[in-house]
Order: C-alpha cells, then sequence, then structure tokens
C-alpha cells in the first residue's frame, strides 16, 4: 500500500496554497467576466514583468524537470544544448524582435492573425481552421497527459490508498489518475473563475514557491559536496560543455548509466547538436505555436512590453530552474548508494527520470522544504496546465463560436461560453488520460503531423510578401503527410532492426525532420503560386502594422507612396546579432547555476561574466532601442 512520506506541516504547506488558488479564482471572477478581452487576455492590462513570471512559471512542468535532471546527472554540462530541441532559445527570438511583430497585430489569438496576414479569401479561412484545429488538440493532448505525470509524482509521496483506505479497491493502474483529476479540479476552478488575470496571479505565487524550493535545494547540495570526492565520481567530459563528442562513460556502481548513454540519440553528439541547432532556430523563426505563450504575448499592454516580457523569462526561468535541477543532480549523484532502490523501474534497470522524486523524498531535504518542494512541482503543473486551458478556450470561444455562430455575443454570453467550453475541454482530456494506452499512439501521432507541418509556412508568412493563404494551407498538409508517414514506417520494429549503423538513428523524428521540412517548402511553393497573391489592402495593411524585415520591397513601395512618413524596417543585421548574443547570454544563464551548484567557482565566474557582458550588449544595441 506504501506509507505517507510527508508530515503534517508538508500537508499544510500544500493544502495552504490550495486555498490560496480558490481565493484568487474567487476574487479575480468579478474583473474577468466584463467581457471577453478580459477573460481571454486580462483585459491588456498585465504588467508585463507579471506576465513574464507567469510564462516562466508556466514552463517550470514536472515531466520536463523530470527530464532534466535525468540528463544532467548523464550527460553533465553537455546536457544544456539538449532542452534546444524544443526550442528553449525561441525566447531569444521573440524577444529581440517576433512578440513586437505579434503584439502589432493587436489580435486575440493566432488563428485571429491569420486573417490579419492573409485576409479573408477561401484560403484564409482553411488556413484559419487549420490553425484552429492545431490549437485544439495540442491543448487537448497536453491536458490529457499532463495531469497523469502529477498523479504519479504525488502518489510517491501520498499513496492514494494510505491516505483513503475506503478508495483499496481502486486498481493500481489507475492510482494517478485519481490524484490527478484531485489536483486538476483546483487548476480548473481559478482557471474558469478568473480566466487570464486569475493565472497571472496564481503563476507569479507559484513562481515565488518554486524559488523558493529551487534556492534551498542548491544550497543544500553545495554545502553536502566535496570537490574533490564529488569530482573522483564523475566519468571524464562531465564538466566539459565541448560539442565535439559525448564522450561520457561511467564506472563503478554508476556504470549502469552507460546502457541508458549507449542507445540514445545522442550519440553522435556534433550531429545532434547540429540537428538540433538547425530544428530550433527553423522553429523559432517561425514564430511562437498557439499555446499559452502566444496568448501572454498578446495580453500584453504593447510591443515593446512584449519584448520585455518575453526576455525576462530567460531572466527569471533559467538561473532559478537550472539552480533545482543542479541541485537534485548533484544530490542524486552523491547519494547514489543510498537511493539506488528508488530509481530502478519495474524490470530492475536504473532509470535517471526517477532521480528527483527519490532526492525529494531522502532525510537530507528536511520536514518543511519537502512540502515547498512538492508544492512548488505541484504548482508547475498547476500552472501549464491552466494556461494551456485558457489557450484553448480562447480559440474555441474566440475563433469557433463568435466567429461563426454568435458575432453579437455578450460578455456574460461570452463568460458563459469559456465555462462551459473549458469544462468540455477537462472532461474530454481526463477521459483520454484515463484511456491513455489506448489513444496515446494517435494523439501523440497527430501532434507531432501537425508540429511537423508547421515551421516552413509559419516562416514565410512573416518574411515573403508573395506567400498566400493557398501557401500556407498545402505548406502544412505538404509537411503533415510525411510526418504522419513516417513514424509508422520507423516505428516498426521490423524497419528499425533492419537498419545499419547510424542510420538507426532515423527511429527518432529530430533525425527525418529535415525530410519533412523540405515536403512542407514545397507544399508552401506550389500553393502560393497556384493561386493569386493576397488582397493588396490586406498585405499593405499587415505590412505597415507589422513592420517585417524580409521580401517586402514591392508592398513597401507601394505603402511609401500612400505614406511617406513611413519607415522601412532595417534592422536584419542588428536583429541577428542580438539573437546571436542572447542565445550565448541564455546558455550561459543556465551553465553559470550548475557550475556554482558544482563548487566549480572559476567557471561559474567565466559564466557570469559572460553574462555581464552579452547583457551590456542586448542593453544598449536591444533595450534601449525597442519600440512600439
Amino acid at each position: 500500500m506504501g506509507k505517507v512520506l510527508l508530515g503534517g506541516v508538508d500537508i499544510a504547506i500544500i493544502v495552504l496554497y490550495l486555498c490560496f488558488l480558490v481565493f484568487i479564482g474567487l476574487y479575480l471572477k468579478k474583473r474577468a467576466s466584463k467581457n471577453l478581452e478580459a477573460y481571454l487576455l486580462g483585459g491588456k492590462s498585465i504588467p508585463w514583468y507579471m506576465l513574464g513570471l507567469s510564462n516562466a512559471s508556466g514552463m517550470f512542468d514536472i515531466s520536463g524537470t523530470v527530464w532534466l535532471v535525468a540528463i544532467t546527472v548523464l550527460y553533465g554540462l553537455k546536457s544544456i544544448y539538449m532542452p534546444w530541441v524544443w526550442p528553449v532559445f525561441n525566447q531569444i527570438f521573440l524577444m529581440v524582435y517576433l512578440s513586437a511583430w505579434l503584439r502589432r497585430s493587436n489580435c486575440s489569438t493566432g488563428a485571429e492573425w491569420i486573417g490579419f496576414r492573409f485576409g479573408k479569401d477561401k484560403g484564409a479561412n482553411i488556413s484559419h481552421t487549420i490553425i484552429v484545429v492545431f490549437a485544439i488538440i495540442n491543448c487537448l493532448g497536453m491536458l490529457a497527459y499532463g495531469f497523469i505525470g502529477l498523479g504519479k509524482f504525488i502518489e510517491i509521496f501520498l499513496p492514494l490508498k494510505a491516505v483513503f483506505p475506503f478508495l483499496a479497491a481502486v486498481p493500481d493502474a489507475y492510482v494517478p489518475h485519481i490524484w490527478g483529476i484531485v489536483f486538476t479540479l483546483f487548476a480548473v476552478f481559478y482557471a474558469l473563475m478568473g480566466g487570464m488575470m486569475s493565472i497571472v496571479w496564481a503563476d507569479v505565487a507559484q513562481y515565488a514557491i518554486m524559488t523558493l524550493a529551487a534556492i534551498t535545494i542548491g544550497i543544500i547540495a553545495i554545502v553536502h559536496l566535496t570537490p574533490d570526492t564529488f569530482t573522483n565520481i564523475l566519468p571524464a567530459g562531465w564538466m566539459s560543455p565541448s560539442v565535439a563528442h559525448l564522450g561520457i562513460h561511467w564506472e563503478g556502481a554508476l556504470a549502469e548509466f552507460n546502457a541508458a548513454i549507449d542507445t540514445s540519440i545522442y550519440q553522435i553528439f556534433s550531429f545532434f547538436f547540429g540537428m538540433v541547432l538547425l530544428k530550433g532556430f527553423l522553429t523559432s523563426v517561425a514564430g511562437p505555436a498557439p499555446t499559452y505563450d502566444m496568448q501572454k504575448i498578446l495580453s500584453t499592454k504593447s510591443p515593446r512590453e512584449a519584448s520585455l516580457m518575453s526576455g525576462f523569462v530567460s531572466v527569471v526561468l533559467m538561473p532559478v530552474r537550472y539552480m533545482m535541477i543542479a541541485g537534485i543532480a548533484v544530490l542524486g549523484i552523491i547519494l547514489f548508494k543510498d537511493i539506488m532502490p528508488d530509481i530502478r523501474d519495474a524490470s530492475g534497470a536504473l532509470d535517471a527520470e526517477l532521480i528527483l522524486p527519490a532526492v525529494v523524498k531522502h532525510p537530507w531535504i528536511p520536514v518543511g522544504l519537502t512540502g515547498v518542494v512538492v508544492a512548488g512541482l505541484l504548482a508547475a503543473f498547476m500552472s501549464t496546465f491552466a494556461g494551456t486551458l485558457n489557450a484553448s478556450q480562447a480559440y474555441i470561444v474566440n475563433d469557433i463560436y463568435i466567429k461563426y455562430f454568435k458575432p453579437d455575443a455578450s460578455p456574460k454570453q461570452s463568460t458563459n461560453a469559456n465555462y462551459i467550453v473549458g469544462l468540455v475541454m477537462v472532461v474530454v482530456s481526463i477521459f483520454f488520460g484515463v484511456m491513455a494506452q489506448n489513444v496515446d499512439q494517435i494523439l501523440q501521432w497527430v501532434t507531432n503531423a501537425l508540429y511537423g507541418s508547421y515551421i516552413a509556412a509559419n516562416i514565410l508568412k512573416w518574411h515573403w510578401w508573395r506567400f498566400n493563404s493557398k501557401g500556407f494551407a498545402w505548406g502544412m498538409v505538404g509537411g503533415m503527410i510525411p510526418a504522419l508517414i513516417l513514424p509508422l514506417v520507423f516505428g516498426n520494429e521490423a524497419v528499425v532492426a533492419s537498419l545499419q549503423g547510424n542510420w538507426v538513428l532515423l527511429k527518432d523524428a529530430l533525425y527525418y525532420f529535415p525530410i519533412i521540412f523540405i515536403f512542407s517548402v514545397i507544399g508552401c511553393i506550389a500553393g502560393t503560386y497556384s493561386a493569386p497573391p493576397t488582397d493588396e489592402e490586406a498585405l499593405k495593411n499587415f505590412y505597415k502594422k507589422t513592420r517585417p524585415w524580409g521580401f517586402w520591397a514591392s508592398i513597401n513601395a507601394k505603402v511609401e507612396a500612400e505614406d511617406p512618413n513611413f519607415k522601412k524596417n532595417t534592422h536584419f543585421g542588428r536583429d541577428l546579432t542580438n539573437v546571436i548574443v542572447g542565445i550565448l547570454w541564455q546558455t550561459c544563464l543556465v551553465a553559470a547555476p550548475i557550475y556554482l551548484v558544482c563548487k566549480e567557482f572559476t567557471y561559474a565566474g567565466i559564466g557570469l561574466m559572460i553574462v555581464i557582458v552579452t547583457s551590456i550588449i542586448l542593453y544598449t544595441n536591444w533595450y534601449k532601442k525597442l519600440e512600439d
């Protein structure tokens, strides 16, 4: 049955946090119900620094933190590049120019933005539908699987049947689902009651909890780490951020980790790094996907504040998150012999993803702090879940209900529609989550296909005037076809078994990404030239408001002829420089706290100096030149 690993103080902290969420939802309910913009975007009145804290809180998710701890233990400093596959440095592109471009539209959702860019022709309606479907499926997938991960994490500390003996008949396979549903209801309550305003205020409180937990864990690791002893445990290359080769080989008791390393997709590390950089760069240039990140950008007061918000995310997220990650990773290595029984999976093999909960429940994490850590990671789930729910409501209510069924909806009708849509999305996502083993392959398949078809079309929409709605639709479909077929081909055991040498890497979607991208580009070009250009008035309106750089010469000439005071965007070189400096800046914000926790003070100091120098460059070449 298991035993409860949280003390009375720990449980009290968690209960207090949950009560605070209920209070937030009730307190902000009236303000959020004024109108649709107040509910979905907080009335575009929320300060940028609060939206930045909220966005950072939403990115501090449980499953991502578990994975980051695992790869930090296995690969050391080389792990700082692996999250680029998401990519994490998309926040730099947003900060430098894309957030301002997006916010200038004054739209409420990414689907509404499609009409702003392509006008109202038939192709624009198709593209609008594609974006709405993409957003809903993506949100549904995140909602469905997020709460199961939370349930599994909570079950370690609060075994359901020990807390509620009357539920002893519940099958073990569904125990995490029950915990997931319980805590999901709290997130649903404050997200539905207070909308974006409630989510942001709750996220700020959640960020404070996570920061306290992260700093405390980092300090505990520093106190218990003896540099010489710790260094002797580590394999050669663990402290090196070099991308030349992986070069990690554990020895002694930790040699079992080599099995995970040998079967990973990171073996040819320089090639992996190149692929991640390519995909990360292209994904970042495409701009944000229609999720909670985009909704936070659209919620800012102005384009300038949208840029500041995106820049602030890296400042408040990276050092704090990696203080926690490094602290847990270091403690996991030091305490390896003690926690070994707790980090084996059902087959008996070592599972690095179990290190985080094993460390958190170790006696070195004192009573009270365990509750703060669990509440912090619980808060991370709540933040991601609530933000995703808000995004799904925005697309269904704004882009389906109001656009097609009730264009003259009153504030009360819009609010009620948000409540109903939110509840339906939660119920459906819980159903899919409970049936996860049956629908996982389908949902992941469709979601990956949509993401695979997203990049090329969304790069061209910013930078090429001739790119039209047909090109957007064909580009997404062109990428979708190989993205649907390739996972089936390389997911087949017989095909994988027939692959020799480095070709085995094709079983991972990262390595056939170029194929998807090429097909999507072909679809974009073919679709674009199969139809006339976008309506000229729509193009001029988009170009004049957004002011993008790229291939806009013909439209620029017409805008300047009508408005001699219009100034063309000539900042491509400056933006590119700031992106490169920003990626270095962000990477050092990640590396410095890891070196600090490992007591490598010289390298931590070097990382801090790079942060200072790049900050000065960004201050003079980015911050001082921000404009609306």
